[in-house]
C-alpha cells in the first residue's frame, strides 16, 4: 500500500549477488502511479545485475511531443548504468472504451524504442486508476470507461468505508466471483486482459521482458495522511454480505451487521482509539480477532487467486531461461505507529500485523506458493530520522521482512519510500541491500526517477551509487 504518485517509466539496476522483479502492491489500500508526460521518469528498479527506470504512461496527446525527449533521457541513464525500463500498462488505456477490446498500439511504441535502446522492460499490469492520487491533467488515467458506466448505476463495485464513502480507484474485493462486468466477474477481466497482453507482447518475453508485475489493489495512502491510522474498508454491499456470511458460520450473526464502530477516522492517531487498545473491546477481543482474520484473509485470498491466473498464463515460458519472466508482489511499507501494540495503519489496510501476531508471514507464505517474490520500501529510512511523537519503525519493518522471507524462502526486492539524493540516504540502501540478514533481498526499484536525477549535485551521487550497487564484491 505504499505510495508512487506521479508513475510511467522507472530504471533499474541489478543488484550484483542477485536479481529478480516485483509485483504490483498487495493492499486493501494501494497508491497508484503514473507520470504527467513522457518526458518525465517517476521511478527506478535496481537489481544486483542491472537497474530500472521507470518510464511516464504513454498517454495519448504527449507520445508524439515527447518522444524525441524520452530517448534523449533514456540514452542517459543507459549511460548511467540502468539496466532497463520499467512501465506501467494500464487497464484503463487499453481496454478502455468496450470489454474485450484491447487497444495495445501506444505500449507497442514504447517497447520499441525500449529495446532499440538495449535497455530491459519490467512491466506493471495496473487494474487500478490514479485519478485521486496525481495532480490532475492529461496524465490522468481511470478504470476503463464501461467499468465506470456500470458503476454509475452500483456504487458498491468500489470500496466504501462507514461513512459511505467511495471512489473509482479499484474494484472491491466483494466483486471478484461475480459476473457483473458485461458477464464476466472481475477476476474474469483480470485474467483476460493478461492472456491478451502475453499473446501481443511473448516475442519480447526474456530477451526485453523480464519481470512482469500485477495490480492486486487499490490506492494506499490517498484515505489518510501520515501518520494517521486509516479506516477499514468493507462497507460496499458485496464485502458485508461476505462478512455476514462469515460471522454465521462463526456462530455469531451480530458480528456480521459491520465493522468496528469504535476504531476512530482516517487521521486519527493510535492513543485514545479504543479499538487499538488492550480492553475488552479492542482488537485482542474475540470479536477483534474475528474481524481482522476476516478482512486480511479476504486480501490474501484476492492476491493468491491472482497470482495463481498469473502464474499459469506464464508458465509455459518458464521452461526456458531465455524466456523466463519473474513475478512478485508489492507488500506496502506502512511503518508509522509500528512501535504500538496494535499496529493499526497495518491493520486498517489488511495486514493483520501487530506486537502479538505476525501479519506478514501468511502473506510470504501465499507468495512462496507462487515461486512470486515480496516487494517493499523504507530501505532509504532510519527510525532516527522520524518522529518520536508518530511512533515509527521503519527499520523494524525491514527486519520483520528478512525474518518472515528467510522462513518462507521469498526472494525480497527493495525500494525508497522517499526520494534521496544525498550520501547518507544512499548510503543507507546500499547497507539495508547488503545486510548480514539480507541474502534474500535480490533487487532494489530507486523511487523516482525525475528531472532531478539530472541535476549536476544528484547525478554526481547517483551514478557512484548505481556502480557500487552493481559491481561484484
Amino acid at each position: 500500500m505504499s505510495a508512487v504518485e506521479n508513475g510511467g517509466v522507472a530504471c533499474n539496476y541489478r543488484l550484483r549477488r542477485r536479481s529478480y522483479y516485483g509485483f504490483r502492491e498487495l493492499g486493501l489500500l494501494e497508491k497508484p502511479q503514473i507520470l504527467r508526460s513522457l518526458r518525465n521518469v517517476s521511478m527506478i528498479s535496481l537489481l544486483r545485475n542491472g537497474l530500472y527506470t521507470r518510464c511516464p504512461s504513454p498517454a495519448r496527446n504527449t507520445c508524439i511531443f515527447r518522444i524525441k525527449a524520452l530517448t534523449v533521457s533514456l540514452k542517459a541513464l543507459k549511460l548511467g548504468g540502468v539496466h532497463g525500463i520499467a512501465v506501467e500498462v494500464w487497464w484503463g488505456i487499453v481496454e478502455r472504451f468496450s470489454p474485450v477490446a484491447y487497444d495495445w498500439s501506444l505500449y507497442e511504441q514504447l517497447f520499441q524504442l525500449i529495446s532499440q535502446l538495449g535497455l530491459k522492460l519490467h512491466v506493471d499490469l495496473s487494474f487500478h486508476s490514479n485519478r485521486h492520487t496525481s495532480s490532475g491533467g492529461s496524465g490522468d488515467v481511470s478504470l476503463p470507461l464501461w467499468i465506470l458506466e456500470i458503476g454509475e448505476h452500483d456504487k458498491d463495485i468500489y470500496y466504501r468505508d462507514q461513512n459511505g464513502f467511495s471512489n473509482n480507484d479499484y474494484l472491491t474485493l466483494g466483486v471478484d466471483q461475480l459476473p457483473l462486468f458485461c458477464g464476466r466477474t472481475a477476476l474474469q477481466c483480470y485474467e483476460d486482459f493478461m492472456f491478451s497482453f502475453v499473446n501481443k507482447f511473448e516475442s519480447f518475453f526474456g530477451n526485453v521482458i523480464e519481470e512482469i508485475s500485477v495490480g492486486l489493489g487499490p490506492s494506499g495512502e490517498l484515505r489518510w495522511k501520515f501518520p494517521g491510522i486509516g479506516e477499514f474498508q468493507c462497507y460496499d454491499k458485496y464485502m458485508m454480505e461476505d462478512l455476514r456470511m462469515a460471522a454465521s458460520q462463526e456462530g455469531k450473526p451480530q458480528w456480521g451487521d459491520k465493522g468496528p464502530q469504535n476504531a476512530g477516522y482516517y487521521n486519527s492517531l493510535p492513543s485514545g482509539v479504543p479499538f487499538y487498545e488492550e480492553g475488552e473491546d479492542g482488537f485482542l477481543s474475540d470479536y477483534g480477532r474475528f474481524f481482522l482474520e476476516w478482512y486480511s484473509g479476504r486480501l490474501i485470498h484476492h492476491a493468491d487467486v491472482i497470482l495463481a491466473k498469473a502464474a499459469n498464463i506464464l508458465k509455459q515460458y518458464q521452461g526456458n531461461e531465455r524466456t523466463t519472466v519473474t513475478l512478485a508482489a508489492k507488500i506496502g511499507g506502512i511503518y508509522w505507529s509500528y512501535h504500538t501494540v496494535s499496529h493499526p495503519a497495518e491493520l486498517t489496510a489488511g495486514y493483520y500485523n501487530t506486537a502479538c501476531r505476525d501479519g506478514y508471514d501468511p502473506v510470504a507464505l501465499m507468495l512462496s506458493r507462487h515461486g512470486a517474490a515480496l516487494h517493499i520500501s523504507c530501505f532509504e529510512m532510519r527510525d532516527n530520522e522520524t518522529s518520536p511523537a508518530c511512533l515509527c519503525s521503519p527499520e523494524g519493518l525491514l527486519e520483520q521482512i528478512r525474518t518472515v522471507s528467510k522462513k518462507r524462502i521469498i526472494n525480497v526486492i527493495g525500494r525508497n519510500n522517499n526520494e534521496r539524493f544525498d550520501k547518507a540516504g544512499l548510503w543507507q540502501i546500499y547497507a539495508n541491500c547488503y545486510h548480514p540478514q539480507s541474502e534474500f533481498v535480490t533487487s532494489f526499484t530507486f523511487f523516482r526517477m525525475n528531472e532531478k536525477i539530472f541535476r549536476v549535485e544528484n547525478w554526481t551521487n547517483f551514478v557512484p551509487f548505481v556502480k557500487m550497487m552493481s559491481t561484484e564484491l
